[in-house]
């Protein structure tokens, strides 16, 4: 029997898995955290170690699973696997919209919003005659394995597409620390590098030293292969000097978050701050700055003053006023940095964490815009390419792509069409290219069914808070709006509506929600669309805030 090595990604843990080759049916051990997305076979079967449910692995979905939960997990979750662990079959399926959260067996799956790949999990019965308690044990992680194989092996790995995260690390590197001190932050940053798994698509990483002023050693486009990220870490030079960490804060949300350094557009921001007991300036306004432009602090503390030291700290709250959220998931603790290497993969997982990432969420990247379009005979074609250039204005104003906001667009006169859906578009060019080539349908009104059809076939995910439907109609309508302008605002859609010309304003005010007064618009002529652009964008971003 041939044997195979794997580092799993995320795990940080290497694995000793027997191949069976010679086998259709061959069995490969996995560790509780392995993922569906870990695997590369559209159908394979795994075993899963016991006692799965004591480490609350990450499940996401009922039945059908995205494939960033924990095969195991789910296992456990669907009721296909119990506390002594055991075979399971796992099946790939295509990504879904929506993934539905539920209790069951212990383990309380989460909802998501969609994800680009999912996986069914069933029984089975035909597992490896191999199957012994030896095959067994090889599923328990090799945590002897020396942790420079470990790198090595992670770095062969294929960048991490599930993780398109724009990551600054500020590393400590004033004289608080020290060289020994230092040469430790230096190999955990660069076995955190590692897991993360940078690429062109992938997790972007830069990074600052912390001193008497800060100082950028490379940008996040500076190295997107690892090895080379690698080597950059470990050439970093210690520095001394004061540990103005509020500086450094202020200088990553100045100076390196900008597009100019390789910010990419709806890419969420993280800073993971590491600081070795406490900083020798004020955080709070730095950190504050940070949040209000959309960066995601994590503040990572190392050997936290003793009590004797307390006196020196000028603010003993300066953790919690500086993370992102003051959740605990934001904060993390690590003793002593001789005992780091078991919190590189959980902390790996929190900058990786898409749905947690609260600061990063602003308007402008999280919000699904949906374009109801009035193709009546009465618009005409030259005012239909007015209402073309109005939408493709407020779309230009977010930032669209396959983790930021997303528009879709249906048109309707008597009938109704969708011309393309929230994610049929990644990025702003094709989704403002796709607007502006709509061909003008011509036909009757019947705004009411179309605002019952938008919402069916629009917006499939409820994700209240989010989902902004803007109505453009020139006449009154054949039909009534208030009954599906009312069910529509009842699973979460805000609705803004925009009448030209001979639109009533009454059946303006039916659709719009509440204050009607902030999410309706007129005009007579289609000439001044242009002029309602900025106020529908700081409608919608107002609208989010309160929501969110």
């Amino acid at each position: 029997m041939s044997h195979l090595y794997f580092l799993l990604p995320l795990t940080g843990l290497l694995f000793f898995i027997p191949s069976y080759s010679s086998r259709s049916n061959g069995l490969y051990p996995v560790s509780c955290e392995t993922r569906g997305s870990d695997l590369k076979q559209d159908e394979v079967l795994v075993l899963c170690p016991p006692d799965c449910l004591q480490v609350r692995p990450s499940v996401f979905g009922s039945d059908v699973y995205a494939a960033i939960s924990s095969i195991c997990g789910a296992a456990v979750h669907r009721g296909i696997l119990g506390p002594s662990g055991g075979p399971v079959r796992l099946q790939k399926q295509q990504g879904r919209r929506s993934y539905v959260s539920s209790y069951a067996n212990g383990i309380h799956s989460q909802a998501l919003h969609q994800w680009t790949a999912s996986f069914h999990l069933s029984k089975t019965v035909d597992a490896p005659l191999e199957l012994t308690n030896s095959a067994r044990a090889t599923a328990q992680p090799a945590a002897t394995r020396p942790e420079k194989k470990a790198m090595k092996s992670s770095v062969k790995q294929g960048e991490n597409k599930d993780c398109q995260m724009d990551i600054a690390i500020i590393m400590d590197s004033s004289s608080n620390i020290g060289q020994r001190r230092f040469n430790l932050q230096k190999n955990f940053v660069t076995k955190l590098a590692a897991m993360l798994r940078v690429g062109p698509t992938g997790p972007h990483l830069g990074l600052i030293q912390t001193s008497d002023s800060p100082r950028t050693e490379f940008l996040l486009t500076n190295f997107t292969k690892p090895k080379e990220l690698l080597f950059a870490i470990k050439e970093l030079k210690y520095l001394g000097g004061d540990t103005n960490t509020g500086k450094a804060i202020m200088h990553a949300a100045e100076v390196f978050f900008t597009p100019g350094n390789g910010v990419r557009r709806g890419h969420p921001r993280v800073m993971m701050v590491l600081i070795d007991g406490w900083p020798s300036d004020d955080v709070e306004r730095a950190a504050m700055l940070a949040r209000e432009s959309g960066i995601n602090v994590f503040m990572v503390s190392v050997s936290k003053p003793a009590a004797e030291e307390l006196s020196m700290v000028q603010d003993k709250d300066f953790l919690k006023k500086a993370v992102c959220k003051d959740n605990g998931f934001f904060s993390y603790s690590i003793p002593s940095w001789f005992s780091n290497n078991k919190h590189v993969r959980p902390l790996a997982q929190r900058l990786c964490s898409l749905d947690d990432l609260l600061c990063s969420k602003t308007c402008y990247n999280s919000v699904n815009i949906g374009f109801l379009i009035d193709g009546s005979s009465s618009v005409g074609w030259q005012n239909f390419q007015l209402v073309l250039d109005f939408l493709a204005g407020i779309a230009q104003s977010f930032d669209i792509s396959d983790v930021g906001a997303h528009i879709g667009a249906v048109q309707f006169t008597y009938e109704q069409r969708v011309e393309f859906g929230l994610l049929d578009h990644s990025n702003k060019e094709d989704a403002v290219r796709a607007l502006r080539r709509i061909s003008y349908m011509n036909g009757g009104t019947a705004t009411g069914s179309a605002i019952s059809y938008a919402t069916q076939n629009l917006f499939r995910q409820a994700a209240r808070g989010r989902n902004y439907l803007i109505v453009i109609t020139d006449g009154q309508s054949y039909d009534d709006v208030q009954g599906p302008a009312m069910a529509a605002q009842r699973q979460g859609i805000t609705i803004f509506s925009v009448g030209v010309a001979w639109a009533p304003m009454k059946e303006l005010l039916d659709m719009a929600s509440e204050p009607k007064d902030k999410h309706t618009f007129f005009t007579r002529e289609f000439v001044n669309l242009s002029e309602f652009i900025q106020p529908l964008v700081r409608g919608i971003c107002q609208a989010f805030t309160e929501n969110n």
